[in-house]
Formats: C-alpha cells, sequence, structure tokens
C-alpha cells in the first residue's frame, strides 16, 4: 500500500526532472551540430558538462559565503546590496567557477585545436551548470518553474557561454602563437565579460515593476539574437589554430 501512494510522487518527481533537463540537451545538440569543422568527442563534452555541475557547486559556497559578508555591511534593502550581490557575488562566483572547470579541462587537451571549439566547451560547461542548477530549482518549485526557466534561465546560461567561449578560444589560439600577454588579456575577458552581462541579466530580472519586466525582455530577447548570431558566425569561420613552434613551449 506504501508504494502505492509512493509511485506517482516519483513519477511526478521524474517528469520535474526531465522538464529541467530537456531545455538543456536541446541547447547541446544545437551548439554540438554547429561544430563543422571537427567535432567533439563525447568523452570531453561528457567532461565539460560534469565540470558546469561542480561549477554549480562551487558557485554556491562562494555566494554563500559572498552573501555572508555583503550583508556584514550593506542592508538587503538597499539597491547598492542588489548591484555588489549581481554584478560582483553572483556574476563572478557563477562565471569563474564555470571558468575554472572549463580550463582545467580543456586547455591542455589535443581535441581544443580549432577556435570554434572554445564556444562548444564553454557552452557545454554552462548548460551543465543550468542543468544541475534547473533540476533543483524545479524539485523545490514545480513544472511551473521548469517552463518559465526553460526560456529564460538556461538559454541565458547558454549565452553567458558563448561570450566566455569566444574570448576563451581567441585565449587558446594567442597561446599556440606564443602571444601570452594578449592571451592572458582574452582570458580575463572570457570571466569578465560573461560576468558583467550575468550580473546584469539578474538585476533585471529582480526590478519589481511593470516596466523592469519589460527591459527584462527587451534584454534577454536581444541577448539571445546576439549570442545565436555570434554562433553562426564563429561556426560558419571556424578554422584550426596556427602553432608557432619558435615561441611556443610544448
Amino acid at each position: 500500500m506504501f508504494f502505492f501512494f509512493l509511485e506517482p510522487i516519483l513519477v511526478y518527481n521524474w517528469l520535474l526532472i526531465m522538464a529541467a533537463i530537456i531545455p538543456a540537451i536541446f541547447l547541446m545538440v544545437k551548439v554540438y551540430r554547429s561544430d563543422r569543422l571537427e567535432p567533439e568527442s563525447p568523452y570531453i563534452l561528457r567532461l565539460m558538462v560534469t565540470g558546469g555541475i561542480w561549477s554549480a557547486v562551487l558557485a554556491g559556497v562562494l555566494e554563500w559565503i559572498g552573501n555572508g559578508i555583503l550583508t556584514s555591511f550593506i542592508s538587503q534593502k538597499s539597491d547598492l546590496y542588489n548591484i555588489i550581490m549581481y554584478f560582483v557575488i553572483v556574476g563572478f562566483s557563477e562565471e569563474g567557477s564555470k571558468y575554472f572547470f572549463l580550463k582545467r579541462r580543456s586547455w591542455f587537451s589535443q581535441e581544443f585545436n580549432c577556435q570554434y571549439d572554445g564556444v562548444v566547451y564553454a557552452v557545454f560547461v554552462a548548460l551543465g551548470f543550468a542543468l544541475w542548477e534547473n533540476i533543483s530549482y524545479v524539485l523545490m518549485y514545480g513544472f511551473s518553474t521548469a517552463l518559465v526557466r526553460a526560456v529564460t534561465a538556461i538559454p541565458g546560461h547558454a549565452c553567458f557561454g558563448v561570450f566566455m567561449g569566444i574570448f576563451y578560444g581567441l585565449a587558446r589560439g594567442n597561446a599556440y602563437l606564443g602571444k601570452e600577454i594578449r592571451s592572458k588579456f582574452y582570458r580575463i575577458l572570457a570571466v569578465v565579460i560573461p560576468a558583467l552581462i550575468h550580473g546584469a541579466y539578474d538585476y533585471i530580472a529582480s526590478l519589481n515593476s511593470a516596466k523592469g519586466q519589460w527591459i527584462f525582455l527587451a534584454f534577454i530577447a536581444a541577448l539571445f539574437f546576439i549570442s545565436f548570431r555570434l554562433v553562426s558566425k564563429m561556426s560558419k569561420n571556424d578554422k584550426y589554430f596556427e602553432i608557432d613552434r619558435r615561441n611556443f613551449r610544448f
């Protein structure tokens, strides 16, 4: 009799989990199929997704610590709190954590030999992060949350990953040419630009007004449009990295 009542609960939870996972998988397939020059192996893609999941755990810890410090000095009701929370703590904790696992698991990979690979890896890390985050939200708040996040948060993380991947690919290409200063500059941008976009996304989403909702819709529409155009352009113009063997240290 106990299992008779338990079964609907288990089925409902599985439906929620599937609702949380499917949008992320759809976007992963979309980005993977756009890799026209040399598709990546399932092994490295799996490393990226699991890295994204671990980055969600790390970001959660960093945000908890950051919020504790912030609330010690600034009231949660103030605008300054929201600005620092979203643009600094959330933005850099989440995008910094993604970048940490992205670089750790792909920088020296032999498969990382094309410009567009950086976009693929960063987006898969971002969607691994979003997948784990979405499962947590959906199990707590239900199916309606899955529907909203399917068209906002999950594509949002993918967009952040696109910007990270573009600069990450440029950083790797310049490293192969022995241009270390330029490579470091692009590595910094690979974290800073997505973090600021992420912060703007969260800050605008927090505006509790009708005008704020319209601004948010306009923001995500522009973000999605620009990101998909960048993916198409990067995929179309993909090329193998050049290696300057005189300057590059193997």
